[in-house]
């Protein structure tokens, strides 16, 4: 038996990408729905992604932007939005088909802006920043550990865990779908447009 998991990230307040990503997973009859945060930011129409969101299922950790927008523009949004936004946990740890599943929005075990960025801007693996992380995850208990944050799109084993960034489904055209017990991905492009490896490389921090 195996359980499929689709993996969206940063949508951004922009809900086109994530409207084909959704459909991507139902053609592909996955068994859960996974956002690993940044769902507000940048765009304009944060209520439609949420509602998105909500309607589909998605199972959703918070980012950064969600905790900015709650602090600072919390009277101005429609109350079911502020309301899902609140009541997102920062981490999420679930087990399926024997596999350990650990998700938060930028590294573990629940930092929002200290993330896990292997890529130049060519989307070059960087080998230094990789030996960094696999110092920092030494002792991590879990199979896959799922991030979003730096507009990176990887699948990488660090230590003992396949580390997967599915990409923000506005900036990086991208989502995956994870088979499980067997790790197996498919990753699919969005809005007619190629994946991008690494995007928003200027406003990145320049550590590992």
């Amino acid at each position: 038996m195996s359980t499929k998991i689709g993996i969206i990230s940063d949508p951004h307040a922009t809900p086109g990408p994530v409207e084909e990503a959704l459909s991507i997973f139902r053609q592909q009859q996955v068994d859960h729905i996974l956002c690993a945060g940044d769902i507000a930011g940048y765009g304009e129409d944060l209520d439609q992604t949420v509602a998105l969101l909500r309607q589909s299922e998605c199972q959703a950790v918070i980012g950064n932007h969600e905790s900015w927008c709650l602090e600072q523009m919390a009277e101005e949004l429609d109350q079911a939005t502020c309301e899902y936004l609140g009541g997102l946990p920062s981490c999420l740890e679930i087990q399926v088909e024997g596999r350990t599943l650990y998700m938060v929005h930028a590294s573990p075990p629940d930092s929002l802006m200290d993330g896990i960025r292997l890529l130049d801007e060519q989307g070059r693996l960087i080998e230094a920043n990789l030996n960094c992380w696999a110092e920092r995850l030494q002792g991590f208990a879990y199979d896959l550990l799922v991030v979003g944050h730096t507009h990176q799109v990887f699948a990488q084993r660090i230590a003992k865990t396949l580390v997967i960034n599915p990409g923000s489904t506005l900036f990086n055209h991208s989502c995956v779908i994870v088979t499980l017990p067997g790790l197996q991905l498919e990753w699919y492009g969005l809005s007619g447009l190629a994946m991008r490896r690494s995007w928003n490389w200027g406003m990145m921090a320049t550590g590992p």
